[in-house]
C-alpha cells in the first residue's frame, strides 16, 4: 500500500503548484481525453496521405540504374527509314519529339507498362493482356502535349500512351492492341478533352481535313499539325447527347505508299481513307462495300473518303456512337438493298455495318432506313460472324413497318444472292425475288426465311419486332 504524504494547505499567494505523483487519480483521469486528441490527429495525417495523388512521391523520384539502362535500350526508328520498309506499320514510325532523349521520362513510362504495382490511373482496351513488352519496347513519340509530358511506346501487338502532368496530378497509363497494324492505322491519339482530340500522324500522311459524315457535302476543313506530326485539336462526337454532327478524319497518304506491298489484306490500295474517334488509342477505320452492278462479281470494301462512301454513312453515322470503348479497328457499312416502300411511300434502304475489333471478334447490326430523314432502325443483330464482310455477302433481314394509313407492313430484304422470301403464318404469299412487302393481320410479328437458286434457306438474324 503506497501511502501518500499529506501537506499542509498552500496560501492563496503561494505559486507552487500542489504536489501531484503519477499515481494520484488526477493524472489518471487525464490519460482517456488525450486518446481522442491523438485520434484525431492520426486520422487527419491519415486523410492528408489520402489526398495525394496515387503516385505522389513516386513519378518524380530519379529513376535507378536499371530504369534507366531499360529506356536507353528503347528502341528508334530512324525518321528516313519508312520510305524503304517492307511493312508500313507502326514499327515504320520514327521517334519523335523533342523529348525522346529525356531517359528519366522514359524510365517513369516504362515502370507505369512494366510494374504492377504502380499505383497510377490505368484504361486498357479489351484484350490487352497484362505485362510489359515482350521485348525491347520501341518509341514513337515524346513531348509536351496540352500540359502534359506524353510518351508513346509500343511493342508488336499492343501500343500504350504514358502522361504525366507538368504541374502535379496523377500519372496515367492508357494501353491498346495494335497487332496487325497497316498503313491505314495512321493515327494514335495523344491528348483528349471532352470535345476533341490531338493526332499524331503517320511519317507517310500529307494531309489532313475533318468532315462531318452527316453533310458529305461540306467541304472538309484543313487540319494543320506540327513539325512532330502533332494536330491542333480535332473535333469528335460527343459521348452522349443528340447526334448532330460525327467528325472523321479524312487523311491523305503519300504516293510512296502506292509502290509498298499491302501490309494487310485489309488495305484497299486507297491513298484517302476516313478515320472516327471511337474514344480509344486509334481510330477507327471507315469503309464500305459498293453496290454490285448487274452481272458483275461483289468488289472488295473500299475506303469511305469517296463520294458513294460519305453518301452511305450520312443515315447511319449515329450508331457509332454505340461502338464507343470497344477496341474496334475497322467499321464497315454495306447498303445490300433499295426497296420501293407500299402505298407509295418512298424508297426505304437496307443497310448492314459490321464492327471488327483488333482482337478478333465483330459485331453486325442490320439498319432500315424509310427515308425522308427518318432515322436509322436496328431490325438485326449478330456477332462473330462472316456476315457483311467479304465473305459473307448472303444476308436477309425484315422488319413490321407502319404505313401513312396505319396499315402494318412486312418488309423483308435479301442480298443478291437471294431469289425468293417466305414469311410465317398467318401472312400469306411469298416474294418472287430478294424484296417483300405484305399486310400483317393484325400488326402481328411475322418471320421470314429466304431461299438461294440451289434451295438453301437462308435465316436472318435475331430481330426486334414490332413495327
Amino acid at each position: 500500500m503506497i501511502m501518500l504524504k499529506r501537506r499542509a494547505p498552500l496560501a492563496a499567494h503561494d505559486p507552487r503548484p500542489p504536489d501531484v505523483r503519477p499515481t494520484e487519480p488526477p493524472r489518471r483521469r487525464l490519460r482517456p481525453r488525450a486518446v481522442p486528441t491523438a485520434l484525431a490527429l492520426a486520422v487527419t495525417a491519415v486523410v492528408a496521405v489520402g489526398a495525394l495523388p496515387p503516385d505522389a512521391g513516386r513519378r518524380t523520384e530519379a529513376p535507378g540504374p536499371a530504369a534507366r539502362a531499360d529506356a536507353e535500350r528503347v528502341r528508334r526508328t530512324p525518321a528516313d527509314a519508312w520510305p524503304h520498309s517492307a511493312r508500313l506499320d507502326l514499327a515504320a514510325w520514327p521517334a519523335r519529339g523533342r523529348r525522346t532523349g529525356d531517359t528519366a521520362l522514359l524510365a517513369r513510362a516504362l515502370r507505369a507498362w512494366t510494374d504492377p504495382a504502380w499505383r497510377g490511373r490505368r484504361s486498357v482496351e479489351p484484350g490487352v493482356r497484362a505485362g510489359g513488352p515482350r521485348s525491347s519496347a520501341r518509341l514513337l513519340f515524346a513531348d509536351d502535349v496540352d500540359g502534359r509530358a506524353v510518351v508513346l511506346l509500343q511493342d508488336g501487338d499492343r501500343t500504350v500512351r504514358y502522361g504525366e502532368p507538368l504541374h502535379g496530378g496523377a500519372p496515367e497509363l492508357a494501353a491498346a492492341l495494335t497487332e496487325g497494324a497497316d498503313v491505314t492505322t495512321a493515327a494514335v491519339v495523344v491528348a483528349r478533352s471532352p470535345r476533341s482530340v490531338r493526332l499524331l500522324l503517320a511519317p507517310w500522311i500529307t494531309s489532313a481535313a475533318v468532315r462531318d459524315l452527316r453533310a458529305p457535302a461540306t467541304t472538309p476543313r484543313a487540319v494543320t499539325r506540327d513539325g512532330n506530326g502533332v494536330t491542333e485539336p480535332v473535333a469528335v462526337a460527343p459521348a452522349h447527347g443528340p447526334c448532330r454532327r460525327v467528325p472523321a478524319v479524312q487523311l491523305s497518304s503519300s504516293p510512296r505508299t502506292a509502290a509498298q506491298p499491302p501490309s494487310s489484306p485489309r488495305f484497299t490500295g486507297d491513298r484517302a481513307f476516313l478515320l472516327a474517334d471511337l474514344g480509344g488509342l486509334v481510330p477507327a477505320r471507315l469503309t464500305y462495300l459498293p453496290a454490285v452492278r448487274p452481272g458483275s462479281r461483289p468488289r472488295p470494301a473500299r475506303e469511305a473518303a469517296n463520294e458513294q462512301g460519305l453518301g452511305g454513312w450520312v443515315a447511319s453515322a449515329c450508331r457509332l456512337a454505340g461502338l464507343r470503348g470497344q477496341g474496334v479497328r475497322s467499321v464497315g457499312h454495306w447498303a445490300f438493298a433499295t426497296q420501293e416502300l407500299p402505298e407509295r411511300a418512298g424508297t426505304a434502304t437496307w443497310v448492314c455495318t459490321r464492327a471488327d475489333t483488333w482482337r478478333g471478334t465483330d459485331s453486325v447490326e442490320y439498319l432500315f432506313l424509310a427515308g425522308r430523314g427518318a432515322p436509322a432502325r436496328v431490325v438485326g443483330r449478330d456477332r462473330d460472324t462472316a456476315q457483311c464482310g467479304g465473305l459473307g455477302r448472303i444476308v436477309l433481314a425484315h422488319t413490321e413497318w407502319r404505313a401513312p394509313s396505319g396499315t402494318v407492313y412486312l418488309l423483308a430484304a435479301g442480298s443478291r444472292a437471294v431469289t425468293r422470301l417466305e414469311p410465317a403464318a398467318p401472312v400469306r404469299g411469298t416474294g418472287g425475288g430478294r424484296l417483300l412487302a405484305v399486310p400483317v393481320p393484325g400488326g402481328r410479328p411475322v418471320g421470314v426465311t429466304g431461299r438461294l437458286p440451289d434451295g438453301t434457306r437462308v435465316g436472318p438474324p435475331l430481330s426486334p419486332a414490332g413495327p
